[in-house]
């Protein structure tokens, strides 16, 4: 089969690439450069985007190479800061804390990559994704894709995989899906992909060469930044905040108030009087989240009844049970048991046992 391979130059891809050559396939690779941040300090010199640098480079380069496959370079600078890093920014600028990696993967990582898969006459596209894909045949006789939990539960990523479209779906593959970290490791060894012991996969954001987006948000959204009051629920004021967009419902640390018994942690952004409000962690709770931006993997649960379903928060938070209303295109996701102020912006992600269904924005 020929198959293109999304060749990141990280462990996983490049494992993937030799696994998919030892089974026989014809492969072309591609590697993606995306936007950095030209606003970033000396360290992007050296770091410039997390999965874009000079080590992960000289890998995909290295693996092609040892598999005599061909590597196209195809530069999306300006394709990632338009459907990334701008509604990223925006989200920031609006209150919310969004999560740019689902709208990657869907249009980023996927869209361009299966246009450039029909463009190279290739049949399936192959990553480093670890998720699993099932066929569904139905009564009728016609078929639908489902996407599934990776079997390694600590490393799934099908979390952001839920706005992917059953087309993409039909000709994605994701070999490692079936496979525990420890034995990619062992394979990657196996087939000599150049790692060392310092070797550390990139959890954050891609796009900014620092930990979390503070220093990046305050480099691009310095007029949404102006300082204002940290107060109570009930109007006192506890402190000074340094512009909303850099704070997050839930957020404990990192708040400037200490010499408190209960740690206090922000329920909620008033934008209109730039105040954030805080509560003793614990103090406020919620029954239920909206749902904006509903996306369902191969089915739509009937409109106007309620669902059981179980859901995640974020990608590896432990699950939750509850119900789902689909109202127009909103929803209501509601909790048996009240959870803690959700960040609006961030992904509600829904499960039917390792099936992932869908979900939405939380609002």
């Amino acid at each position: 089969m020929r198959i293109l391979v999304a060749l990141s130059g990280g462990i996983d891809s490049s494992t993937v690439a030799h696994m998919l050559a030892e089974q026989g396939h014809e492969l072309i690779g591609v590697r993606f450069t995306l936007w950095s941040d030209p606003l970033a300090p000396a360290l992007a010199e050296i770091l410039p985007n997390k999965c874009c640098n000079a080590q992960t480079a000289a890998r995909a380069a290295a693996t092609a190479k040892a598999l005599k496959i061909p590597l196209h370079i195809v530069d999306l600078s300006e394709e990632f800061k338009r459907a990334v890093v701008d509604p990223f920014l925006a989200g920031y600028r609006a209150g919310k804390t969004p999560n740019p990696c689902i709208g990657c993967n869907r249009s980023i990582k996927f869209g361009k990559l299966l246009s450039l898969m029909e463009e190279l006459h290739c049949e399936r596209l192959a990553t480093g994704h670890y998720a699993r894909t099932a066929t569904e045949e139905l009564s009728d006789g016609s078929t639908r894709m489902l996407l599934l939990e990776a079997e390694d539960e600590r490393k799934d990523q099908s979390y952001y995989l839920y706005g992917l479209t059953q087309e993409q779906l039909a000709r994605a593959v994701f070999p490692l899906g079936t496979m525990r970290k420890a034995e990619v490791y062992a394979l990657a060894k196996r087939y000599d992909v150049p790692y060392d012991e310092y070797y550390r996969e990139s959890q954050d954001l891609c796009f900014f060469p620092e930990k979390t987006p503070e220093q990046f948000l305050r480099r691009h959204l310095t007029d949404a930044l102006k300082p204002g009051k940290i107060v109570r629920r009930d109007g006192t004021v506890v402190g000074d905040h340094e512009g909303l967009p850099l704070y997050t419902v839930g957020q404990r640390r990192g708040l400037g108030i200490g010499g408190l018994t209960i740690p206090l942690e922000v329920v909620s952004k008033d934008s209109d009087r730039n105040e954030l409000v805080v509560a003793e962690r614990g103090e406020v709770h919620t029954d239920e989240v909206t749902l904006t931006d509903l996306r369902f993997v191969s089915w739509i649960p009937e409109p106007g009844m309620e669902h059981a379903f179980e859901c995640r928060l974020r990608s590896l938070s432990p699950r939750r049970s509850g119900t789902l209303s689909i109202e127009g295109n909103t929803a209501r996701f509601s909790f048996p048991d009240p959870v803690s102020p959700q960040a609006p912006g961030q992904a509600l992600v829904l499960y039917r046992g390792r099936e992932v269904v869908g979900g939405g924005t939380m609002g």
